[in-house]
């Protein structure tokens, strides 16, 4: 067999990445890229990095920000020439306003080729724009002239997780993805050239672990100013952890990950409009990226609050032009003899709490009394027997099924919100637990949901690396205990549009993983918005509503999904509480 510079740089380097630390690789196929694609079949035999095939390039990178998500890792995507790099770019400006590190490895034609009509070849460099935290165009590797894979794969790996680079004491990026644009030549593939040229640079990092981002000094918030603590997507756990240390109110959105604890102020939409809270806030500090309101971003762009931002993994907020940026904050402990403090925050606790309870009342059913079935009570047995036939067909509303996925879904599970009405209402009502929760909110998109959860899925579901026969069969995996379920509430329309994503193919991880979807015939979320009540309804139905009547069993038959449609409350919560062992559609139809 001929020997190939392409396929001897391609197996070196994709070596590197797992020495490295990096353990999952998504790929799509195609014809430039086939060195890389190889090499990384061999990792996988070996056990040494997990492989995810998707014929579909966007699916492919929104696998990999749904595994970097859940990981904190970044995984490798790896394409073909041409569009199929450009299909990468939703994944990439997503992963690059939320911090998710990701490392982009697109397969080229040599520079020559540019600009002269060649097939498949584009200006691959600089096509992810400011979205990628650091690129190199990589010459093609030849005979007598291999580039050095220990360099470059060092240089993406700490770029990508934000580590610091260059000189000691530089300052940390912020993580996100980095791209490689490989230029190849014939042979794109054969035999390793064991005479090639030895690289003579040396990795910046370690084999075996990828690089952390150095920690910075915490900026002390001085007490007095009333002020509370707002989560939004992606603040993590540090935010619940900063409001009880600090004593002060917690506004957690659905999707921070922090909406738990004592200090948890749920109904917060409410409060933040009142005169009695939200009017007398003097401060407030900000952990991840706010987005599921009206409410927070009137309060931060008041005059009168002073807004204090926590940098994150995601692009930081800033509201106004004296917004204070810190890497990260503390306070004195709280003063137990401070009594107008203690009632500052009990006041929006408990105020929290009634109007949560009264949420509820509003929109559950009435459970039966268990005294009236007693013995000997033939009426009072009826009624119950009535009231809980009631309760189990009452209708399903949105609350009610946001609610039930909420209850659902325990620590050890995970759960991904997709872009619609469904996020909102979970965000009103939801009560406080302490679980995983994720959600692409670095630009609020539907783009990619499906695909990131399951990636989400894969990660959380693949505690180790597996034997190739163990990860293809989705059998269970040694070492350390697996995640439980990945659910992932979402509407019709976020579905639709990447329903390619459904697509494992043969030999492909299937995950336990439940799309619930909220099947209302279109995009409902628009009859909430200004121009429900301006456009035209024929007008307004088809550039915006957009209806739909898509068999979702159908849908789910065609790619391998069980399928469930659920009307009535019981079946919902026998459905979500004993989902399938793999990949399943629950389908829930809504009133619009």
């Amino acid at each position: 067999m001929t020997a190939s510079a392409a396929a001897t740089f391609a197996t070196r380097l994709v070596r590197t990445f797992a020495d490295l630390g990096v353990e999952h690789a998504v790929l799509s196929p195609g014809s430039r890229s086939q060195a890389l694609a190889l090499a990384l079949a061999e990792l996988e035999q070996q056990g040494r990095m997990m492989l995810h095939v998707r014929i579909d390039e966007r699916d492919a990178a929104f696998t990999a920000l749904g595994i970097a998500r859940e990981s904190g890792r970044p995984a490798l995507v790896v394409t073909t020439s041409g569009t199929a790099a450009a299909n990468l770019l939703p994944a990439v400006v997503e992963a690059s306003h939320s911090g998710v590190p990701m490392i982009v490895l697109t397969a080229d034609r040599p520079a020559a080729l540019r600009g002269t009509g060649s097939n498949q070849t584009t200006w691959q460099p600089g096509l992810f724009g400011r979205f990628v935290r650091a690129e190199r165009d990589v010459p093609a590797p030849l005979p007598d002239a291999i580039p050095d894979e220990q360099e470059l794969a060092a240089f993406a790996a700490a770029a990508a997780v934000g580590a610091p680079r260059g000189s000691i004491g530089s300052p940390g990026l912020q993580a996100g993805p980095v791209h490689l644009n490989l230029q190849f030549v014939e042979p794109l593939s054969g035999a390793l050239a064991d005479d090639a040229p030895q690289p003579q640079g040396k990795a910046a990092t370690a084999p075996g672990a990828i690089a952390e981002p150095r920690a910075s000094a915490a900026l002390q918030l001085e007490r007095g100013p009333r002020t509370v603590v707002i989560a939004g997507a992606d603040a993590g756990e540090a935010a619940n952890e900063f409001a009880l240390h600090a004593g002060w109110p917690l506004i957690a959105e659905v999707s921070s990950g922090a909406r738990f604890g004592p200090n948890l102020v749920a109904a917060y939409r409410e409060l933040l409009g009142h005169p009695e809270f939200g009017g007398r806030v003097e401060r407030a500090v900000v952990f991840g990226h706010p987005t599921l309101s009206r409410q927070v971003p009137a309060l931060l762009a008041r005059d009168d609050v002073t807004v204090v931002v926590v940098r994150g993994p995601g692009e930081p907020v800033l509201p106004r032009a004296d917004t204070v940026v810190a890497d990260a904050v503390t306070a004195d402990p709280e003063d137990r003899s401070d009594r107008a403090a203690r009632a500052w925050t009990g006041q929006w606790v408990f105020a929290s709490r009634e109007l949560l309870e009264q949420a509820g009342a509003d929109d559950d059913v009435a459970a039966p009394l268990v005294e009236r079935g007693a013995a000997g009570d033939y009426e009072g047995q009826r009624a119950f027997a009535r009231a809980e036939l009631a309760a189990l067909r009452a209708p399903i509303t949105r609350r009610a099924l946001a609610l039930a996925v909420w209850r659902a879904s325990w620590p050890h599970d995970r759960l991904v919100l997709g872009a619609s009405r469904l996020i909102r209402e979970l965000d009103a009502v939801a009560p406080g637990k302490r679980m995983r929760v994720h959600a692409n909110r670095g630009l609020a998109g539907i783009d990619g949901t499906v695909s990131t959860a399951i990636g989400i899925a894969l990660a959380s579901q693949s505690a180790v690396r597996p034997a190739v026969d163990g990860a293809r069969s989705g059998a269970g995996v040694s070492g350390r205990e697996r995640a439980g379920t990945t659910r992932v509430l979402l509407g019709d329309l976020t579905l639709l549009h990447d329903v390619g994503g459904l697509l494992l193919g043969a030999g492909e991880v299937r995950p336990r993983i439940q799309l619930i979807v909220g099947n209302d015939g279109g995009g409902t979320i628009f009859d909430s918005l200004e121009v429900a009540a301006t456009a035209g309804p024929a007008a307004f139905d088809r550039v915006l509503f957009t209806p739909q009547q898509t068999d979702l069993a159908a849908l789910a038959a065609a790619y391998g999904w069980e399928h469930r449609r659920v009307t009535g409350r019981g079946d919902l919560d026998s459905a979500l509480a004993s989902p399938p062992a793999g990949p399943s559609v629950l389908e829930v139809p809504l009133e619009r």
